[in-house]
């Protein structure tokens, strides 16, 4: 389990370093602790993606229980989620929805997500393949939680949106995708 741990540390580590190399990264992130929203979104985006990757890593033993570490994966987000109704940045309350939603710049930040997760998530299918998972619908959906968190994870880096509604609208968005599409082609793809 650690050697596979690993793995998925270091694909997420290279990706970030490389997303970082090309100068993505926002130009306020040494400013982390300085920002309540910051600080919200990049610890708990990488608390659910440890609790995730863990949650998938484990569900692939033929004795584990996923559908426990899918449920606490469940409660990391929706502990995030309400969080974040204490971290909005001044000056967001005064614009509208439609402003803080930013439907155009919204589809772009899930599709970026959802691109990210993508070696994540191909990394957790092929020790899926090698494992023996019980309940492989379960394994996938957690393997889907714990892309999605990665993926999501290090676009948090280079978002430059400072809204929370915001984050939470279109980073769930893009992790759902990527979460429905694990579920739908993992356990089709590799014969468990």
């Amino acid at each position: 389990m650690l050697r596979e741990a690993g793995l998925v540390l270091g694909i997420g580590a290279l990706e970030l370093a490389l997303f970082l190399a090309l100068g993505l990264m926002r130009h306020d992130m040494h400013h982390i602790p300085d920002s309540p929203f910051l600080m919200w979104r990049v610890a708990s985006l990488g608390l659910l993606a440890v609790v995730a990757c863990t949650c998938a890593i484990r569900s692939f033993s033929p004795t584990a229980r996923p559908a426990r570490g899918v449920i606490m994966a469940a409660a990391v987000g929706a502990a995030a989620i309400f969080a974040s109704l204490f971290v909005a940045p001044e000056g967001v309350a005064e614009r509208t929805l439609l402003e803080r939603t930013a439907p155009a710049s919204g589809v772009l930040c899930a599709a970026s997500i959802f691109v990210l997760s993508l070696p994540v998530v191909t990394v957790l299918g092929a020790l899926m393949r090698r494992a023996a998972p019980t309940q492989p619908k379960l394994s996938a959906l957690a393997s889907g939680i714990a892309a999605g968190a990665c993926g999501a994870f290090v676009f948090a880096f280079c978002c430059p949106f400072n809204d929370p509604l915001y984050v939470v609208v279109w980073y769930s968005v893009g992790c759902a995708a990527v979460t429905a599409a694990a579920r739908w082609r993992l356990p089709r793809r590799f014969s468990l």
